[in-house]
């Protein structure tokens, strides 16, 4: 049991499809990209290049119940639930991390591998502030934490997660005229 915000969440993954959302027949997903910083934001380097700024950047990987490869959370989003509840049980459960849930990353529509059936997907940021030693799928998926450019490499069979992942990226890393880091939160320079 995981208690989040005052109430005991169980560590068991939800199953089955007869929550799941539909839009003009494609299946509704959400997930998020867990995202860390090597160091506090207040020591980033300020003037080094864009690159030295995203290595302190870190995204956290899962792999694939089926084990091809490494992904971003992400599942079916209910309809007992919010978009970003949905990714956040989502990052329980598969990543077992929790944490701040920020503006929508965008919405693509792919074609599922395993299922040869359309999904609509919508990815959010997720800035981790907590990770449990125990979570739903701990016995089935193994978690990464890694830099951008080794994320960019592990994804590169999901190009919608790639594309949500250089969306983040953006948004996390903005220059102002400058050359200031720019904080993504307050929208201010650091």
């Amino acid at each position: 049991m995981v208690e989040e915000n005052n109430k005991v969440v169980g560590l068991v993954s939800r199953t089955g499809r007869a929550l799941q959302r539909y839009r003009k027949g494609r299946r509704q997903v959400v997930g998020c990209i867990p995202y860390r910083y090597n160091k506090p934001a207040s020591s980033l380097d300020l003037e080094a290049p864009t690159s030295s700024q995203q290595d302190q950047l870190q995204v956290l990987l899962i792999t694939s119940k089926k084990g091809k490869g490494m992904l971003f959370p992400k599942g079916g989003w209910e309809l007992d639930e919010s978009k970003k509840e949905a990714a956040l049980r989502e990052s329980i459960e598969e990543a077992g991390v929790r944490g701040l849930i920020q503006g929508k990353l965008g919405r693509w529509s792919f074609k599922s591998k395993s299922q040869d059936t359309w999904h609509e997907g919508y990815m959010f940021p997720l800035l981790v502030q907590e990770q449990f030693d125990f979570w739903p799928e701990r016995n089935h998926r193994q978690r990464t934490w890694m830099s951008i450019s080794e994320a960019r490499e592990m994804i590169c069979q999901q190009w919608w997660m790639k594309e949500a992942l250089e969306r983040l990226v953006n948004r996390l890393t903005p220059r102002n005229n400058n050359n200031k880091l720019v904080d993504p939160i307050r929208n201010n320079n650091i």
